[in-house]
């Protein structure tokens, strides 16, 4: 085991996002510190008949050539465009290209994998008889289905292609745990470049799930919101009135590198992550444990790699799903890990704006967390209008709040309860 005085210190040279409220950082973070929502009816595909017609979906003209030439192979998977919208901001932002020692750059992204839309399942069964099986030579010859799609399904490709767009030839890895995986990439990639294993990793999450195939897989678990008033309003964390989530999609990368290496070439750092804890329920592949207690661990595992209490919390940019079990079983492992503290501790939850982008979201919420601290702003949680008493935190509601603030954690609790918890500061420390 690593001694911990040698350990490398890791900070954020660049970032980039595109998300249902804008095509960068910039834009999506201004839109959330006015409370903006965007949250709109799905026309992806036709929801008529399904009990949730929302989602926060990326406009299209927001992915141009750009996003699409590291794509290109993939025939336009939408997952890798907007991975490469956000990559193509991070990678310019930290200058990547100027790094001579490719081997020492790699790569780590979470994803689910694009779906198969609805019209590719339906194309391919017009080749089969139940009497005779499968028509190779008649699917052949229409020409209609691409064998790429197959790549389009596995989540490791999005970290291959990436590599390949950003000549990153050091490590790589994809990791797909659900609603964790963007923040796990970051953590296991901060774990890299703090043992040694690279210099510099390109780490985030991407995810493109605005099919019909997998929007019905969240509507037969009875995990989105079916009850709302308007698109707007349907996301609710820790208000008394949630009901269930809003699915939506983006993406969201950061460049890690080790401190001095950022400083030899001159790099500047937007901010420093201090620690990361990962744990599991152990429970369901659906559910989230009731009493959050591997939640808490892994808060408490972030707070213990960055060898601080509790009390150098400044705030927490929560899960916060708008899952009546999830904002529960978060706000009890708030509670437990900060005790008597958690009543002065402000709490947000991007969600309310942006939805629920799945692999990408701990990704797209670990930069905002770390802008609100640049520009000392805490994002708002919009919706919560009927205070959960359930949920006993301190919530920052409605409206963003200016204050200066260092040190944050941002949590990332999915499906199949894998839990995420980072650590980090704003400034390069």
């Amino acid at each position: 085991m690593m001694a911990r005085a040698s350990r490398r210190r890791v900070v954020v040279t660049g970032i980039g996002m595109i998300t249902p409220l804008g095509p960068d950082t910039e834009e999506t973070f201004e839109n959330c510190a006015h409370g903006r929502s965007g949250i709109e009816r799905l026309t992806a595909f036709d929801p008529r008949g399904l009990p949730c017609d929302i989602g926060g979906r990326v406009r299209d003209e927001w992915l141009g050539k750009e996003a699409l030439r590291g794509a290109r192979r993939l025939h336009g998977s939408r997952s890798l465009r907007l991975l490469m919208a956000a990559a193509r901001q991070g990678a310019d932002r930290s200058e990547l290209a100027k790094i001579p020692s490719r081997d020492r750059v790699g790569v780590a992204v979470g994803s689910f994998g694009d779906p198969p839309a609805i019209e590719d399942v339906a194309f391919l069964h017009r080749f089969y008889d139940p009497a005779h099986g499968w028509d190779l030579d008649s699917l052949k010859l229409w020409g209609g289905y691409n064998p790429v799609q197959f790549f389009r399904r596995k989540p490791d490709t999005l970290a291959t292609a990436l590599a390949a767009a950003l000549r990153c030839e050091g490590p790589s890895l994809a990791t797909v745990s659900s609603c964790a995986a963007g923040a796990q990439a970051i953590g296991e990639a901060f774990r890299i470049v703090q043992a040694g294993g690279a210099d510099v990793m390109v780490a985030g999450g991407s995810e493109a799930i605005l099919t019909f195939t997998c929007f019905l897989g969240f509507v037969l678990l009875k995990a989105l919101a079916e009850r709302y008033e308007s698109p707007a309003t349907a996301s609710r964390p820790f208000d008394r009135k949630r009901n269930g989530f809003v699915l939506s999609e983006g993406a969201g990368i950061v460049v890690l590198e080790e401190r001095e290496h950022a400083r030899r070439r001159g790099a500047l750092p937007l901010g420093e992550i201090l620690g990361y804890g990962s744990t599991s329920d152990a429970y369901r592949i659906t559910d989230t444990h009731p009493r959050g207690e591997a939640a808490a661990a892994a808060m408490r595992a972030a707070l213990d790699d960055a060898r601080l209490p509790p009390e150098a919390v400044h705030c927490i940019n929560a899960h916060g799903t708008s899952t009546v079990k999830n904002d529960a079983a978060e706000s009890l492992a708030i509670e437990t890990v900060f005790g008597s503290l958690t009543e002065r501790i402000p709490v947000t939850s991007n969600k309310s704006m942006l939805g629920h982008a799945i692999a990408a979201s701990g990704a797209i919420e670990f930069i905002l967390a770390l802008e609100g601290m640049r520009r000392s702003v805490l994002l708002p949680t919009i919706n919560h209008d009927h205070p959960d008493p359930k949920c006993g935190l301190r919530i920052v509601a409605n409206q963003a709040l200016c204050l200066p603030h260092r040190v944050a954690l941002s949590n990332s609790f999915g499906f199949g309860g894998h839990n995420a918890c980072l650590c980090l500061r704003g400034g390069d420390g």
